[in-house]
């Protein structure tokens, strides 16, 4: 659904480090210097995270704008949006636990899917033909769809082990390596910040 990301672990003010949308879409709540920084601020905060995400295009995005921003039903659904979010963190939690998926979280995933599905179409790829996935926004609250299947996707398709917490921040990622033994969020955000600091306490310890 969406291409890797790029050098950097930051895409237009939004962070990209979990390999997933959905995981993605829970880290747009991360602390920063010890205090938790909302980066879905209002609605035009969330399509530009959409737009970040490759989930939309510029031009989708203004017309979006156009059209919803200001509105209440904008506010309710970016608010809709934290609620998810937050629901999402705590059973991604849970869930990298070994614990099972929660039948209330079930419930709610179930409703999105049915009434924001993602559709498929076919693309040519040379001689051959691929199937992809796109969602339309038809109306607002369809912007819930490509969230909602990556969702589903990570609880069935993906090993719980492979899903971790940063060892040194709030931030979660689904590790893809080979080894499967990935500690951080990146090495940019934490993984020399945490190497560094522990270099200077054996430093430390050897005076």
């Amino acid at each position: 659904m969406r291409k890797a990301i790029d050098e950097s672990d930051w895409k237009d003010g939004f962070l990209f480090v979990g390999n997933e949308v959905v995981v993605d879409f829970v880290n747009t709540r991360p602390v920063q210097d010890g205090e938790t920084v909302e980066l879905l601020t209002d609605f035009g905060a969330v399509l530009r995270w959409f737009q970040a995400a490759e989930l939309l295009r510029p031009g989708e995005v203004a017309s979006l704008e156009r059209q919803w921003g200001g509105t209440a039903r904008a506010q309710k659904t970016t608010e809709a949006m934290w609620e998810l979010r937050e629901k999402l963190r705590a059973e991604i939690l849970s869930w990298e636990h070994g614990r099972a998926i929660r039948g209330s979280t079930i419930g709610d995933l179930n409703i999105l899917l049915a009434d924001h599905p993602m559709r498929t179409k076919l693309k040519a790829n040379g001689s051959a033909l691929l199937a992809e996935l796109w969602f339309e926004v038809r109306e607002l609250e369809d912007l819930f769809a490509p969230l909602a299947y990556s969702g589903a996707t990570l609880f069935t398709m993906v090993d719980h082990k492979r899903v971790r917490k940063c060892a040194r921040c709030v931030l979660h990622f689904h590790d893809t390596s080979k080894k499967g033994t990935r500690r951080w969020c990146s090495m940019r955000l934490c993984g020399n910040r945490l190497k560094v600091a522990a270099y200077a306490a054996r430093q430390r310890e050897h005076k």
